[in-house]
């Protein structure tokens, strides 16, 4: 007996929600991506463009411009910056679909939780990348711990849990199911908003300055205070990678952040374009981090 196929909405097309939409598309799923202005229209006139090994190749999308109240999927993903989720969230509110699951970064779940309720299924993208000339060039991680990251806020796997861990799986995509979600969220922010030092008033420094020294002292330093502050909150830091970061020498940080920003592709993602389009998103995680760490000390 066939089984009924998923269906997929990816809430969103920028890098992440196109990565994923690729992947779903090319693993034949029933995928849909919800686009806007100037994306959806060259979605619809050319295709997902992506960046195949140094081929440009195309792939048919279905996409929507609104999301209609009746219009029911299996999943909802949500692959938006912070500073916009709770926008995003608000124009699925009305939609029927029962599971929205949020790939973004975050240190709290009430806001969100008020907008769509138990829907809500927390994780965390496992892509990466830029887009250039609406072409995508970006990459899905190879390990779990670089995986997509969802789970319950209860930490119980879920029905709902276990079917998206399906979907991955047919996908072949990494995925890690996270008894801890929340932990896992705040850890990540703690490393993510050390970014704020590679912005300038109008843009991102150079690739040089990105690299040196004096600029990365300061991440370093960045990252070894808000580690403590996680413990100090009571948080566990999790994964052990990030847990280890914060036992590493500040010298070792460096060392570590100039081999990353020694790889092409890491330097699109923390330097390109679409990190340019992120500094709204790290400033205000920074901001929110500081005021909830500082409250739960």
């Amino acid at each position: 007996m066939k089984t009924k196929q998923n269906r997929l909405l990816i809430f969103g097309a920028g890098v992440i929600g196109s990565t994923y939409a690729l992947r779903f598309a090319q693993s034949g799923f029933d995928v849909t991506l919800l686009a806007r202005g100037k994306r959806l229209d060259a979605l619809q006139k050319n295709g997902l463009r992506y960046n195949d090994h140094g081929e440009i190749k195309q792939i048919s999308v279905k996409t929507i411009e609104k999301l209609e109240d009746d219009d029911i999927y299996d999943f909802i993903f949500v692959p938006v910056r912070y500073d916009q989720a709770e926008s995003a969230l608000s124009a699925i509110k009305n939609n029927q679909s029962q599971t929205i699951v949020t790939l973004t970064n975050t240190i709290g779940y009430e806001p969100w939780l008020e907008i769509v309720g138990d829907r809500l299924l927390p994780g965390f993208p496992g892509a990466g990348g830029d887009m250039k000339e609406e072409v995508l060039y970006a990459q899905f991680g190879s390990e779990k711990h670089q995986g997509t990251i969802f789970g319950e806020m209860n930490g119980q796997t879920s029905e709902r849990v276990k079917e998206l861990a399906k979907v991955l799986e047919t996908a072949g995509l990494h995925y890690e199911v996270q008894d801890n979600i929340y932990a896992f969220h705040v850890s990540h922010a703690a490393l993510a908003v050390v970014n704020k030092h590679f912005y300038t008033d109008d843009g991102m420094v150079d690739l040089e300055t990105a690299r040196s020294e004096s600029s990365l002292s300061k991440i370093a330093a960045d990252i070894k205070q808000n580690l403590r502050l996680v413990e100090q909150a009571g948080i566990p830091v999790i994964p052990p990678e990030t847990k280890s970061m914060g036992e590493w020498s500040e010298q070792d940080i460096i060392t570590k952040y100039q081999q990353m920003l020694s790889n092409d592709f890491i330097i699109d993602v923390k330097l390109g374009d679409h990190a340019v389009s992120q500094k709204a998103e790290i400033l205000l995680l920074d901001q929110k981090f500081h005021e909830k760490l500082s409250v739960r000390r």
